[in-house]
């Protein structure tokens, strides 16, 4: 656990990707087997259910330290991570417990089904035999909101450094369902448990956002064009006559489209293929927000199954009778993919259209009506290309049309967490309504550090209303928002809600009275 926690410590310290990299091989190298396995476990999110509830660690923490509540609630409206407020004000450890990241994680497995009083003797000791770092990671542990920010493919570079084996066999081997006691380390990380696991996706091939001109790639004709869905990613499996549906993000997602899923089960033969889920009415495609109230839900009813039917909008195949065929060129993949989706018409899985032009001038101006049609623009693919693990410049473009811009009023303010933890980094916009100012959006990204600190002195002295961590401001700093799409949603008080928000700038030419109104806005959805 103290090598563990030195690990997080050292992630945490730095933004550099070379230094994470060299704290995970270092983290392997000394580590034991099982630790490793754990390692490669909680990275990938396969944390264990919380044991202890965080009201629970919060009430035994005051017992201990005897501080009011409202000097918590301020100390965590200052640090704004739980974990890390209880680690700080509790006292200094008086003992000193030295187990193995493997030993607590079993430990915490079997505290679930104790009594919160031998929870409570457990946690009060444990604290009590752990300096700051370690109590930080065990509140993280127990209380199931272990998260680090460390990508995939980052810790893929690590493992692979450590190990030598490839990153497309790492990606490959540990993408899907493996258990903790099913496995060990070194059989994970050389890809012993791929081919046994008929659900075991392949890593998604990625694209680069297109950012020269588009004459610069060459030879038009040597380029395929697709339109680009706002949708979810996904791979859809069937081997065996077992149908698996994999989101982008490694969730099996097969029972939450169980029309798609009924759909794949009358395909003949076995195949992995590379597409879209979008919601498709009367042969419209609706925006991203239709397709949201579909996710992660146990059961889908009827009436949702009839007004919200989606389909898939086919890419690739990667995957053909048990052979990968990712290493073939794009052009003969397309070919083996038209001749599977002609053999078997069904009607909610189409394959992706193909943008005929002769030339780029005539591809830029379809691109421009990409939103016609409600997509984000074009996908440009090399015909001879791979369906590479990841992302490999030159091959795959993104070329998306200018994303749409309002200017909106800052309302509302939350500090950040971890190194931002003393600013005010997530904010939330509003536009007006008539008279009265309704949130639109929230954004945590786009401003310099420089501007994030003067949002943050305007916050300390322009704080009207404390809601916990969140401070309402005076609607006085005006920005300009960016967003991929926007649909009628009732997650804000607006009714209207934005695809991917994020600050372009800074508009301090203008004032809350030159914001953007509501109505308006709301002709830009089609």
């Amino acid at each position: 656990m103290k090598d563990f926690a030195q690990l997080i410590n050292a992630l945490d310290s730095t933004n550099k990707t070379t230094a994470k990299v060299e704290a995970m091989v270092s983290y392997l190298e000394t580590a034991n087997a099982s630790d490793k396995l754990w390692f490669l476990a909680l990275f990938t999110g396969k944390r264990p259910k919380r044991p202890v509830n965080t009201n629970l660690l919060r009430q035994w923490a005051l017992e201990i330290t005897r501080i009011p509540e409202w000097l918590f609630v301020e100390s965590y409206s200052a640090v704004g991570d739980l974990g890390e407020t209880l680690s700080l004000i509790l006292p200094n450890a008086e003992n000193e417990i030295d187990k193995s990241l493997t030993q607590w994680m079993s430990e915490l497995s079997t505290l679930k089904n104790q009594s919160e009083e031998e929870k409570k003797q457990y946690v009060l000791e444990s604290w009590n035999g752990l300096n700051h770092v370690e109590r930080f990671i065990f509140n993280k542990l127990i209380g199931g909101s272990f998260r680090i920010g460390v990508s995939k493919k980052l810790l893929i570079n690590a493992v692979s450094k450590y190990s030598g084996v490839e990153s497309t066999v790492l990606m490959h081997s540990i993408m899907g369902k493996w258990e903790m006691d099913e496995v060990d380390f070194d059989e994970l990380i050389q890809g012993t448990h791929i081919n046994p696991d008929d659900s075991k996706p392949y890593p998604f091939s990625l694209a680069y956002p297109l950012e020269k001109e588009v004459t610069e790639l060459g030879d038009r004709t040597k380029w395929q064009a697709e339109y680009k869905w706002d949708g979810i990613r996904g791979q859809f499996i069937k081997r065996n006559d077992e149908i698996f549906i994999w989101s982008r993000g490694e969730e099996l997602v097969t029972e939450q489209f169980p029309e798609i899923a009924a759909a794949l089960q009358k395909f003949s033969g076995n195949f992995v293929i590379d597409g879209e889920i979008l919601v498709v009415r009367d042969d419209k495609v609706l925006n991203f927000n239709e397709l949201q109230k579909r996710l992660n839900r146990k059961t889908i009813p009827k009436k949702m199954l009839e007004e919200l039917p989606v389909h898939i909008f086919v890419y690739d195949i990667l995957e053909f009778e048990f052979e990968d065929i990712r290493e073939k060129p794009l052009f003969e993949r397309r070919i083996l993919l038209d001749q599977l989706i002609a053999n078997s018409p069904i009607d909610n899985i189409r394959i992706s259209e193909i943008v005929h032009t002769e030339t780029w001038d005539e591809l830029a101006e379809i691109r421009l009506r990409s939103r016609d049609n409600n997509s984000e623009g074009l996908m440009l693919k090399e015909l001879n290309s791979h369906y590479h693990a990841g992302r490999k410049k030159g091959d795959w473009w993104k070329w998306k049309v200018t994303p749409l811009t309002i200017d909106a009023v800052l309302i509302y303010a939350q500090k950040g967490s971890g190194r931002r933890s003393s600013y005010y980094t997530d904010y939330t916009f509003a536009v007006r309504d008539g008279e009265k100012l309704v949130t639109i959006a929230k954004a945590y990204s786009g401003l310099t550090d420089k501007e994030i600190m003067e949002v943050s002195k305007f916050v300390n002295k322009n704080a009207i209303e404390k809601f916990g961590p969140v401070r309402t401001v005076k609607p006085e700093l005006v920005f300009e928002i960016a967003f991929e799409g926007i649909g009628f949603s009732s997650r804000h008080k607006s009714g209207v809600a934005l695809r991917f928000p994020r600050i372009v700038r800074w508009r301090r030419d203008k004032t809350a009275d030159e914001i953007d109104e509501l109505e308006e806005i709301k002709k830009m959805i089609t």
